[in-house]
């Protein structure tokens, strides 16, 4: 039976991922449930799962818990430390990082040095400090397991394959809600019309960063990390059904794709239970229904997001941090009414053409530069 840790478990993912433990209650079990500030949903969460600790970053939420606390057989802690230390919690073997943004980064180094394999659903931790976070997993010998879907899809088609032998990853995007909308078309489009995601249900942040063709952007620096290829080898192709997940082109042509119903649980499952595959309440596909698939190239000049990201990939250094910070403040704004859709974009130009890129950056330089472009972010008027 798999210890777990969830990070983020009163999130999208983290209560996906509970959906899959509770249906697999011999092979799995929560040791470790970590939130932010959810204690009403936590502590439900409790109740069910039982685990030895449980954590709530946010003081104010933890001492509502805590005043209320009646479960004995969990120890209950609080604060942002708290947090970062529940990732290397002794009676845990995997850790399931589905945390917002970049504070997903010092938990899952925690989690790392403390010799705990991570199932990987903060990208974020790898587009800000991908070559610290690869290598520090290299050194102990830690298995990072993907749960992007389409990752996870990556990660399947190359299982037995030699990693040399990769020509191309072709990683799929949905295109979003205003696939084939121009520019004009996307001026005024609202909140509601943005987290209208037409096939997956995610959380609002991922909903608009889909939207923005960012999340796409975030999911190609990731690969090039997960998978050490370079830029050229990572092609975007918009495969609206959403059924095709990725697929990998080889040396010799031949392509191989991972396709599956569009859900989250199944990539979440198979992190979880790798290198075994058990039985998922998924639904499966039936082909004798599926009417077509299709492909189309992104439109990178109308949703910019995917092209400032292979920019900052490239780049290298500080650049995917201060594109992602900008990001998250961006997003803020958009969710709180503060801006229209597309000044999204023009907030991370803006804190990207502010900010000298500094190479070779250790974890202190990539804390710093994230506070710096976020303040900028925020202090921006578009």
């Amino acid at each position: 039976m798999k210890k777990i840790a969830v990070l983020g478990s009163t999130g999208s993912i983290g209560t996906q991922a509970l959906d899959v433990v509770r249906n697999h209650l011999n092979e799995l079990k929560i040791s470790v449930l970590a939130a932010n500030s959810n204690d009403e949903l936590l502590e439900k969460q409790i109740e069910e799962f039982t685990p030895k600790a449980a954590v709530l970053a946010d003081e104010t939420a933890y001492q509502r818990l805590k005043a209320r606390y009646k479960n004995k057989t969990t120890k209950l802690f609080g604060g942002r430390q708290a947090f970062i230390d529940a990732a290397a919690f002794d009676e845990v073997e995997i850790v399931l990082t589905s945390m917002l943004g970049f504070s997903g980064l010092e938990p899952t180094l925690k989690a790392i040095d403390a010799g705990k394999n991570i199932a990987l659903a903060n990208k974020e931790t790898l587009v800000v400090a991908g070559e610290i976070v690869i290598k520090r997993a290299a050194e102990k010998n830690i298995k990072i397991l993907p749960v992007d879907s389409e990752h996870g899809a990556f990660f399947q088609c190359l299982q037995g394959e030699n990693r040399k032998s990769i020509k191309k990853l072709l990683l799929t995007a949905s295109g979003g809600p205003f696939r084939g909308k121009n520019f004009n078309e996307l001026q005024s489009v609202t909140v509601d019309q943005v987290l209208s995601h037409p096939t997956w249900n995610m959380g609002k942040k991922i909903t608009v960063d889909s939207a923005t063709l960012v999340n796409k952007g975030l999911e190609v620096i990731e690969a090039k990390f997960l998978y050490g290829v370079d830029y050229n080898q990572i092609q975007v192709v918009v495969h609206p059904q959403s059924i095709i997940h990725s697929m990998v082109e080889f040396c010799d042509n031949s392509i191989i794709a991972q396709l599956a119903s569009a859900d989250m649980r199944l990539p979440i499952q198979y992190a979880l239970t790798y290198p075994e595959r058990i039985f998922s309440s998924t639904e499966s596909l039936d082909f004798w229904k599926i009417k077509s698939l299709t492909f189309e190239k992104p439109d990178v000049e109308t949703f910019k997001g995917l092209k400032f990201a292979y920019e900052a990939g490239k780049t290298g250094g500080t650049a995917p941090c201060i594109f992602n910070a900008a990001n998250e403040i961006a997003v803020e704004k958009f969710l709180n009414g503060e801006i229209k859709f597309l000044d999204i974009y023009k907030i991370i130009e803006e804190v990207l053409n502010r900010r000298e890129i500094i190479f070779n950056p250790d974890l202190e330089t990539l804390i710093a530069e994230d506070k710096i472009s976020r303040s900028i972010a925020k202090n921006l008027i578009v």
